[in-house]
């Protein structure tokens, strides 16, 4: 009888084409992009353009940091984020938080294309684009 609906905001950033041209630089972090989409983007937006990771979906598994052979993430502890964690509240990608860090591309000069990361990512936070 197919799948049953899902509720919520559930958003993949690896479904999104107009990703990155489409999207507004908002800032600068690290040496890396800030990008944010009206309509989509609620709070943190999408850090880097080659290694978009969108914070609005990510859950900090932590699986992006493992997988990546050049060491591109690092962990951003965003305190705020303890609250949600505690009521047990679903961000964008429907999932509750794990910590409350997001993975940064903070070296994603350093990305290989391999894309393990954005393969791997539970909740499909992250988007390749090769330059």
């Amino acid at each position: 009888m197919g799948e049953a609906p899902v509720t919520g905001n559930v958003r993949k950033l690896i479904d999104d084409p107009s990703f990155p041209n489409q999207w507004q630089v908002k800032g600068e972090h690290l040496g890396h992009k800030l990008l944010w989409k009206d309509g989509e983007s609620k709070e943190y937006g999408v850090h880097g353009t080659m290694v978009g990771t969108d914070f609005d979906i990510c859950i900090a598994d932590g699986i992006c940091i493992t997988v990546c052979p050049t060491n591109v993430f690092d962990r951003m502890d965003i305190p705020s984020e303890q609250e949600k964690m505690d009521k047990g509240t679903p961000n964008d990608s429907g999932k509750a938080l794990l910590a409350i860090w997001k993975a940064d591309p903070a070296r994603e000069q350093d990305c290989i294309f391999c894309r393990a990361c954005e393969i791997q990512c539970p909740v499909q936070a992250i988007k390749i684009t090769e330059p």
